[in-house]
């Protein structure tokens, strides 16, 4: 009768959900500590998180701070140190409320960097030479007459494998990423599929999810916004600094009195991103009539910024001069995330033959 009963039951499932063994959604998504929280990561990670997040209250949801990862380019102690606990607070500060998320240090979960291991074995070298990160390095050097590797490290090499085995480890179905990280999950689906073939129970394919209408966030120099370019605006700096960092923008040199092109304004790109639908439409109404300047655009845009993030800011700078409350909030996640990680990496291990 168990039998006939488990029958029964299977016939209500669909193929995919048999292949997959009825996997939970689950949303995953982490941030590298190697500077202060900007708006590019706001607007391209944590933002779509969190929407989903509260969107969501049923699924699983992993936030992570991706320390390993930041040992490609950090190597000072105390830097290390203190960006990642810059960026659990703003993990924290940001997603105070809201149910069911689990936070926790990379570093902290060891069964990440044994699947890594194995996704390695099961991973093509060419896809990783075909990395957008790991092109672009080769391509610098070579324009620069230097070996393709110079300074090439092979964490930078291996960087997409160890962001699978983030991704696969906890059997993550959406990735809430900026456009630009569109590729590691791209390649955590081509490592799977390999490995699904010698998993007794397979692991899901994880789909990226990249917000809609959100454009490239650009820096105070055009490019896009990025702690390599050291163009970006942080979000948790003080008025001054931010102020500061704000005027620094790059517009053309129209006097006061000359009409402005909005489209093509970082500043006025930046504002409407945080600004009410109104404060847009007077803004941009101004920019039309020549009565604003640059100036006094800029001025608009710190007011916009320190409005919106008014909350998020209050609580991270409550938390980051408590390192011990950071640490016990992260710890309360810890047992769930290890549970997770474990009995996962035991399944995949007991598949491959290589289980203790």
């Amino acid at each position: 009768m168990v039998f006939t009963a488990k029958k029964t039951v299977l016939l209500l499932f669909s193929k995919n959900d048999l292949m997959y063994g009825m996997h939970q959604e689950t949303y995953l998504t982490g941030v590298k500590p190697t500077g202060d929280i900007h708006l590019g990561n706001y607007f391209g990670a944590i933002s779509p998180a969190l929407s989903l997040a509260k969107d969501h209250p049923s699924a699983k949801k992993f936030f992570f701070i991706a320390d390993y990862h930041a040992l490609t380019t950090i190597k000072d102690t105390k830097q290390m140190s203190d960006y990642r606990y810059h960026v659990a607070a703003a993990w924290l500060a940001f997603f105070e409320g809201v149910e069911g998320c689990d936070f926790y240090f990379q570093s902290c979960i060891p069964e990440i960097f044994e699947l890594y291991w194995i996704l390695s074995c099961f991973c093509p070298k060419g896809l990783l030479n075909r990395a957008h990160a790991y092109k672009a390095l080769t391509a610098q050097n070579k324009e620069i007459g230097h070996d393709d590797d110079r300074n090439i490290n092979q964490g930078v090499f291996s960087y997409p494998v160890l962001m699978a085995a983030d991704i696969l480890l906890f059997h993550a179905t959406k990735i809430p990423i900026g456009p630009d990280q569109k590729q590691h999950v791209e390649i955590a689906i081509d490592i799977v599929q390999h490995l699904n073939r010698q998993l007794q129970v397979p692991i899901p394919v994880p789909e990226p999810v990249i917000q809609e209408n959100t454009p490239l966030i650009l820096g105070i120099d055009g490019q896009k916004m990025s702690k390599n370019y050291q163009n970006t605006i942080p979000i948790f700096e003080s008025e001054a600094a931010l102020k500061k960092q704000i005027s620094k923008i790059q517009t053309d040199s129209k006097p006061l009195g000359e009409p402005l092109n909005s489209n093509d304004c970082m500043v006025f790109q930046l504002h409407q991103l945080m600004a009410s639908a109104e404060a847009t439409q007077q803004m941009q109404a101004e920019y039309s009539s020549g009565c604003i300047g640059y100036g006094h655009a800029k001025q608009r845009l710190l007011a916009a910024m320190l409005d919106f993030f008014s909350p998020a800011r209050a609580r991270f700078f409550e938390l980051i001069h408590q390192r011990d409350q950071i640490d016990a909030l992260i710890q309360s996640s810890l047992s769930n995330v290890q549970t997770v990680a474990t009995a996962n990496l035991r399944a995949i291990k007991s598949s491959l033959g290589v289980s203790c």
